[in-house]
This record gives structure tokens, sequence and C-alpha cells, in this order.
């Protein structure tokens, strides 16, 4: 594609090559060595490679950590950074601000006061759960409560991301680390909490993007349909297919004929959105998801413009001004 036109909504940032690289080790997986330290000139490289022309940031999915200062002081640093990188570039970068854990209830309603009011972000950036072990609680917890209502009232974008948390058992082989192997699955299950607690219904004003096309979200929808309603969902299988449904769902590291097929079967066409998850992967792994989509939707030019530009305008209305 000769002229960048597309919107990335699933693009990251590291302020600490170190700490990436440490963590990486943890999770078993690899950030492109080219990619770290990372700096924006990167980002706008490989924008002008995959065709984009503006990417919206989130912070690289972390554990939460502790309740405290140290973690409010993370989010902060990390969505002011990105506020001034979007002054220094207004039409090539946006943001999806970052919060405090949400167990720290009244700092991540601050920073979401302070996000969408003080720095202009575009969202809120969401993990699957929140703390460590059998302690961590997923986002349709009822002590986040509070959080979600403020994000309805705001109607609000969040951007939700599976968390990087190990399952019981080590991940099956160094080929498939939990970025691989879990982060898709965390993501079925905060989408999945959120649709049986009734969360989804009970704040319908937020809009709520799940990445990597939901992981596994298309395919276990229809499980949880039946199966949470024999173990007392109260909500009947049709209104948890429809919530489902009302999520939107990005392309990042999902885009192939298969999965877009499914795709197509299961949410509205203004429900998918384009995204790449660089720089957690390289130009050239960005690329083959990137030609899978065009391949795709070859020959309908009217699909692919609302996928990869048109949707995430109608999302995130700011770009329309840039």
């Amino acid at each position: 594609m000769d002229k960048n036109i597309r919107i990335d909504v699933h693009h990251h940032f590291f302020l600490d090559a170190k700490q990436k690289k440490k963590r990486n080790g943890e999770i078993g997986w690899r950030t492109p060595e080219e990619n770290l330290p990372w700096h924006p000139t990167l980002s706008l490289k490989a924008m002008d490679a995959l065709g984009i022309q503006t990417a919206i940031l989130s912070p690289p999915p972390l554990s939460s950590g502790a309740i405290g200062s140290e973690n409010r002081a993370f989010a902060r640093t990390h969505n002011s950074y990105a506020a001034k990188l979007c002054n220094v570039y207004p039409e090539r970068f946006g943001f999806f601000a970052c919060l405090p854990t949400l167990n720290d209830v009244e700092g991540a309603l601050s920073e979401i006061c302070h996000a969408l009011d003080h720095l202009k972000a575009d969202g809120i950036a969401l993990i699957s759960s929140y703390g460590e072990g059998i302690h961590a609680k997923y986002i349709g917890d009822d002590s986040y409560d509070p959080i979600w209502k403020e994000l309805d009232r705001r109607q609000a974008v969040v951007f939700l991301h599976g968390a990087q948390t190990p399952s019981s058992t080590p991940y099956p082989h160094d080929f498939l680390g939990l970025p691989i192997s879990e982060v898709p699955n965390e993501t079925f299950k905060a989408a999945a909490h959120l649709v049986v607690t009734g969360r989804k219904r009970k704040y319908p004003n937020v809009k709520i993007i799940l990445a990597h096309l939901g992981g596994s979200t298309p395919f276990l929808a229809a499980r949880v349909a039946i199966l949470s309603k024999h173990m007392g969902c109260t909500l009947t299988p049709e209104e948890i297919l429809q919530d489902f449904k009302s999520f939107y769902y990005e392309t990042a590291l999902g885009a192939h004929e298969v999965t877009l097929t499914a795709m197509e079967k299961f949410v509205p066409l203004d429900h998918i959105l384009f995204g790449t998850d660089f720089p957690a992967v390289s130009i050239e792994m960005a690329s083959w998801y990137t030609d899978n989509l065009e391949n795709f939707y070859n020959g309908d030019a009217r699909k692919l413009d609302a996928v990869t530009r048109r949707n995430a305008l109608n999302l995130l209305p700011r770009l329309r001004l840039q």
C-alpha cells in the first residue's frame, strides 16, 4: 500500500528495555532485538512500512503489582509519556491510558479522570485480571463496579489485553510461551467473566476492544452460552451470545482466512478493527498478518477500508479531527 491510511489500535511502547528483557525471560517470549530499546522512530518506521497513518499506543500488559504509590507512579509515568508523544506527533499517535491495579479503586478512578480529562487519552487499557495467583480477580469482579460505572458514564473506549498469567502447569514448550499459549485464553476468560456476571450488559456504554481477535473468545462463546446457563447464569443462551457479539475485536496476530471467516459470521463488520502488536513483534511478523487481511478482503475495498480505518474513526472520533 503506497499511502498510509490504516489505524492500528494495538501498538505498544516500552520505556524500560532492561525490564522488558527480564520480563520476556519470565513469560517465554523474545521481543525482536531490533525493537529494543524502543524509540518512537522505530514505530514510525514500522507504521510507514505497514501503511499505518495512526497508531493508538498502549503500555505492555504487566503484572498488576501491589497497591501503593509505586503502582500509581508507574501508570502516571507511562500515561504522561504517551501524551507528550501524541503532542509531538499528533497525526501519528493516540493512546490508551493504563491504570494502577484495579484493586486500588481510588487510584484507578483518579487516573481515569487525569488521563481522559487532562491528558486527552483516547481510552483506557485494561488487562484481564489483577493480583497474583489465587488472589487474582478478573475484571468483572464486584469490587471493580465503581470503575466500570465511571467508564460507562464517560462512554469510554477500553482496550482489553490478556494478562501474561501462567496456568497451574508450565507452558508446554519453549516455542509456546505465555504470550502464545495463555494470553489468548486470558482474554477469553475476562470477556466471559464480564458476560456471565452481567457487567457487559449492566454497562453498555463502555466500548470494549478485545485484543488478538478476542483470543479464543469467538470459538468458546457458544460453549459459555449453554454450559454457563446450566451452572446458574441468569442470562439466556441468546443473551450470552448477544453480549459476546457486542465486543469489538482487533486483528493483531489473528488475521487469517479461518479466523476472519469466523469473525464475519460472529460479529458485524463494524466491530472488527485493525491491529499489529508492534513492537512486541517484528515488521515482518506484522506484515504476514496484514497481508492475510488484504488477501481475505481482496476485491472488496469497502470492507477492507472499514476494518483497517473507518471502524476506528467511528469508535475514536478524535481521529477524524486530525
